[in-house]
């Protein structure tokens, strides 16, 4: 299937919605996209397996890279996508393609007051290492490389400062195996857990001010793991536990504040990413900041802005689509949204005062 940019940004989502992509499976979307920027003169086109990027080269002052993955979660039969009463239903809708159409929309622009670099990537809703924008930081590097980032996630048009990262870890608890019959005998690891969840239960969680926005961290288990048989006294428990935390803290930091909590058990860094500060503060970001308007908040979660991050550029998010309702069936994105969020995108990049 072909995408034809001159078509308005909802008929557009709607086109790119239609073309399947669940993660790991983009690589027909991946082509219609690359065959739609290859017929723009004024970008270079780019490609790394099943991600795009196209840039400009116009010798500003400023470099902007634009990103959205082009994956969605499996479909749960919402496709093929239906507008009704000014709203479009559909996998992938609000997360994130309604973005991806704004993104594209933007490539038309031949003479934007910024260089822009704009980055469709694979495989952002699954493992991180099969991140296309992961595998793009280690393999071509220069092609990310800028000034500030925006990263089109779902943020209903807000801007969202940064991210929270986070971590999981194990905390064992261990006893002694022995026949249910003779418990005594033994000591029952899934028994042992119990100050473990209270821990958890009692735990207080920060809410730190990050160069003026209020995140909210959390602690949480989100496994149990235990048992032998129906007849046996377990030996060994595992509870799993998230922390969310705020970008102040490195994934050291948080870790060793989780070990703080569990003093005395063993605990156990299973995986983590880190967070990613607001970063409003540079020029660049408030220049969009004014530009888009709205009061910005924290981002409490994880997204890709921390890759932008941790390359040294700040970065926010800042999509159509509404969060509250990405990855369900009812999945969904209003028109008039993508609208506006392509009519301020446009006007921050067009506007005569900035990036020259």
């Amino acid at each position: 299937m072909r995408l034809d940019l001159a078509e308005d940004v909802g008929a557009l989502t709607a086109r790119l919605v239609d073309i399947e992509s669940v993660s790991g499976a983009e690589k027909a979307l991946a082509d219609a996209v690359e065959e739609a920027l290859r017929a723009l003169p004024h970008l270079t086109v780019l490609r790394d397996g099943d991600a795009v990027v196209a840039r400009t080269d116009l010798g500003r002052a400023e470099r902007v890279v634009i990103a959205g993955h082009i994956d969605t979660v499996p479909v749960a039969g919402n496709l093929p996508s239906r507008t009704e009463d000014g709203v479009l239903y559909g996998c992938g809708t609000s997360d994130m393609k309604s973005g991806v159409a704004v993104q594209l929309k933007l490539c038309l622009l031949a003479a934007p007051n910024r260089d822009l670099t704009f980055v469709f990537y694979d495989c952002e809703e699954i493992e991180a290492e099969r991140s296309g924008l992961l595998r793009l930081t280690r393999t071509h590097p220069e092609w990310l490389a800028g000034d500030f980032a925006v990263v089109m996630e779902p943020t209903d048009g807000l801007i969202e400062g940064g991210c929270q990262g986070t971590l999981r870890a194990e905390i064992t608890v261990k006893g002694v195996r022995a026949h249910s019959a003779r418990s005594w005998e033994g000591v029952n690891a899934v028994h042992g857990i119990a100050p473990v969840l209270d821990r958890l239960v009692r735990y207080e969680p920060r809410s730190p001010l990050v160069d003026g926005l209020r995140f909210r961290e959390g602690l949480n288990a989100v496994g149990v793991r235990g048992g032998v048989a129906g007849n046996v006294i377990p030996d060994e428990c595992v509870v799993t536990v998230n922390y969310r935390f705020a970008p102040d803290r490195t994934i050291e930091e948080a870790f060793a504040h989780v070990c703080e909590v569990f003093d005395g058990f063993d605990v156990r860094l299973t995986d983590g990413s880190p967070g990613a500060r607001p970063g409003l503060t540079d020029p660049v970001a408030a220049a969009f900041a004014a530009a888009i308007g709205g009061t910005p908040r924290a981002k409490l979660g994880w997204t890709d802005v921390a890759r932008f991050s941790a390359l040294g550029m700040p970065a926010v998010n800042c999509g159509p689509g509404n969060p509250d309702v990405a990855h369900t069936a009812g999945e969904s994105v209003s028109l008039a949204k993508i609208v506006e969020s392509e009519r301020r995108m446009t006007e921050w990049l067009t506007e005569q005062t900035g990036g020259r």
